[in-house]
């Protein structure tokens, strides 16, 4: 009965309450004061001066004014939102919709089709996209204990962030572990299947080979501390050696097959390394001797190799940018550089990651000879306009024209000033630029005594003066060649440390008994391929999307202690169909390697004998037209030539598996290619 009379006045007598509001601020203010006016008729002359003076005191609240951390909680809020609305509605929606209907995935096509494991596979992940976590940490990491600290959900960023960051970060003068952590590869195939969830990097690719037959006995995945040098892998980890067992292992147990070995980005050159490691006799290599590669490899199957390195590498170690962070602080400035915030971002971005050896190691190869100088580049006559055109497949003897390639050709773009300060000084004719030795910059003065007053995250920044970056920057023009000693003098701790694991040159004699040394192993312009003529080199990757090629800088306008001096002028922009954007000069790419870094070897550098391939192992080149998704039921594409999202093209997982299965170059269709990669090749002057 209680409960009947509570909602009959839940129903009757709320409404009629409601009605009596129903009128004017100015009666509602006129109520007021005077139900003030009769309260005060019955206090005491003494009580009215005490409520005088709390008025006075505690006077009415104004509206508080809308400030910069409202519009980022409002922004935070709005995305989380939206995240778990998507995330509702494609939990709720059915697998398959009417009107749309589920392409077939090529495992499932070519399982059909006959075709079954056969080769035993083995996937080696590339930079940042495998997981790490942690074994030994500081106090503030209790309760972490073999958590994921990189891949994952990432909550830790978000509620030990400092801590997070520490543990992180490597010695800054062996690369290894700092006292009292311990981070750690994750093993098996969830080190890198996602990277975070519902964001794939291999799990399509694993999917669809266990279509056909795969499992954990014939496919495994090579999970290793990408932060570490290649080297360094091996001495703290034995992760080279663990490899080598697992492919002698692999070899046995499935009827003495050869490996296809599948690496991406980054781990291309880092199974490189191992190629040559694995043949040289201990204690700096693996003791397999020659005929090693050739006895258990039957195909190197590379995905988005960046062979000669990206300069995109140069940007991060320079500023902790790239067009991305870019754009994002020219669009909410306040984000990353606010004082009122704090959050000093990119200098935790730079300190970390200039602990991080494997960084270099992406720093562009090859010198002036591959990517340019001040007046010449490869690829001069290219646009950033991309043409709206079908896909189609290329023969390797096709005669390339305009209308097909992805890049329409007008003036020439001095691509190979990697660095320029000034719009200006990216386009003038060098007779015109004022060049400053490199010699006399690195022989400058670069310390002062550090302003321990200043309150922020230290970098290496902070030991130079402010005369150094003026210096920098009136030194206009940085190219392949100077700009490793531009590096060296505004990061001289990373780059010395980062150096005795890596070089970027070209051999003159690759018989010179100093190539026997491991820096030179993952540079394919200082190192031989082994002696296998019967394996097989493939080089996969995306084109028809801007990739990042050199940059235009400028002084920071802050000039606070403990920042960054350096950014990306994001004013800088051409024309219409220029490819200068935003501050960044764009050429052809998967968005993060350049065509010229991932298809040179396999196009020139290791085509037939040369001196970079002496037993003459054969290397196809198989592009993949970038398609972006037609929908959101696409999710990332089905045909994407992104540099991550390609791991979920089918064109390339059907290519994948055909040759895991034992299909031949040519048996797949031998060299299919939209770029201008091969004329591009042709330009570069290298002695082969």
């Amino acid at each position: 009965m209680a409960s009947i009379l509570r909602f009959r006045k839940l129903c009757y007598a709320v409404p009629l309450k409601l009605q009596s509001f129903e009128f004017s601020k100015v009666d509602q203010k006129q109520k007021v004061d005077k139900k003030e006016e009769d309260a005060n008729v019955f206090l005491p002359a003494q009580d009215l001066l005490e409520v005088d003076d709390q008025k006075k005191k505690y006077p009415k609240q104004q509206q508080r004014k809308w400030r910069c951390i409202d519009s980022c909680c409002w922004a935070i809020g709005y995305l989380c939102t939206t995240w778990w609305l998507l995330f509702f509605l494609y939990h709720c929606f059915p697998a398959t919709m009417p009107g749309f209907q589920v392409p077939e995935s090529p495992g499932v096509r070519l399982k059909r089709d006959g075709l079954t494991a056969l080769h035993p596979v083995v996937l080696v992940p590339g930079i940042v996209t495998g997981g790490l976590e942690l074994w030994e940490g500081r106090p503030c990491s209790e309760g972490l204990f073999r958590k994921r600290l990189w891949g994952g959900s990432f909550t830790e960023i978000f509620k030990r962030p400092l801590c997070w960051l520490e543990h992180l970060s490597l010695h800054h003068e062996t690369g290894l572990d700092p006292p009292g952590i311990r981070v750690r590869a994750v093993p098996g195939l969830v080190a890198a299947d996602y990277f975070a969830p519902g964001y794939f990097v291999w799990a399509v690719l694993i999917e669809n080979l266990a279509k056909i037959g795969y499992e954990g006995k014939n496919l495994y995945m090579a999970s290793y501390d990408w932060r570490l040098s290649f080297q360094n892998t091996e001495i703290r980890d034995q992760a080279l050696s663990r490899l080598k067992s697992k492919i002698e292992l692999l070899c046995v147990t499935n009827g003495y097959k050869k490996v296809v070995v599948v690496p991406h980005s980054m781990g291309v050159i880092y199974f490189l390394h191992f190629l040559k490691w694995v043949e040289t006799p201990p204690p700096m290599g693996g003791g397999g001797g020659p005929g090693w590669c050739a006895k258990h490899i039957k195909s190197v199957v590379n995905i988005g190799p960046a062979f000669l390195g990206v300069p995109k590498a140069v940007s991060s170690i320079f500023s902790a940018e790239g067009k991305d962070v870019a754009y994002l602080r020219a669009m909410a400035p306040g984000l990353l550089d606010s004082e009122i915030l704090g959050l000093q971002t990119l200098e935790h971005v730079l300190r970390v990651s200039r602990t991080w050896d494997s960084v270099v190691s992406l720093l562009p190869k090859g010198g002036e000879t591959i990517w340019g100088d001040l007046d010449w580049s490869p690829e001069e006559g290219h646009a950033c306009q991309l043409v709206k055109k079908g896909n189609f497949q290329c023969s390797p003897n096709d005669n390339y024209t305009d209308a097909m390639r992805g890049f329409q050709i007008k003036e020439t773009e001095k691509y190979g000033r990697i660095i320029s300060f000034g719009k200006e000084e990216s386009q003038l004719p060098s007779s015109q630029i004022p060049i400053l030795n490199s010699k006399e910059l690195l022989h400058g003065s670069a310390t002062e005594t550090v302003n321990s007053s200043c309150r922020g995250v230290w970098t290496e920044y902070d030991e130079m003066d402010r005369e150094s970056f003026r210096k920098i920057a009136e030194n206009k023009v940085y190219t392949s060649k100077t700009i490793l000693d531009l590096l060296r003098f505004v990061a001289p701790k990373t780059m010395q440390r980062a150096e005795t694991h890596f070089s970027h040159g070209i051999a003159d004699n690759l018989d010179d008994p100093k190539y026997e040394h491991y820096k030179y192993w993952s540079n394919p312009l200082e190192t031989k391929l082994p002696d296998a003529a019967d394996m097989e080199i493939y080089c996969l990757y995306g084109v028809g999307i801007p990739t990042e090629r050199s940059y235009v800088y400028k002084l920071s306008p802050n000039d606070k202690c403990k920042s960054i001096p350096f950014r990306i002028d994001t004013s800088a922009d051409g024309d219409q169909n220029s490819c200068l954007k935003g501050g960044v000069y764009f050429v052809d790419g998967d968005e993060s390697v350049p065509v010229l870094s991932a298809g040179f070897m396999c196009a020139k550098g290791w085509r037939g004998r040369t001196r970079f391939n002496p037993s003459g192992t054969a290397t196809y080149i198989r592009e993949y037209q970038h398609k972006p998704p037609a929908s959101l039921l696409e999710g990332r594409g089905l045909e994407s030539g992104a540099h991550v999202d390609i791991m979920g093209n089918v064109a390339l997982i059907e290519d994948v598996l055909r040759v895991a299965a034992g299909a031949s170059g040519s048996e797949i269709g031998g060299d299919r290619i939209y770029s201008d990669i091969l004329r591009m090749s042709e330009r570069i002057n290298l002695r082969l």
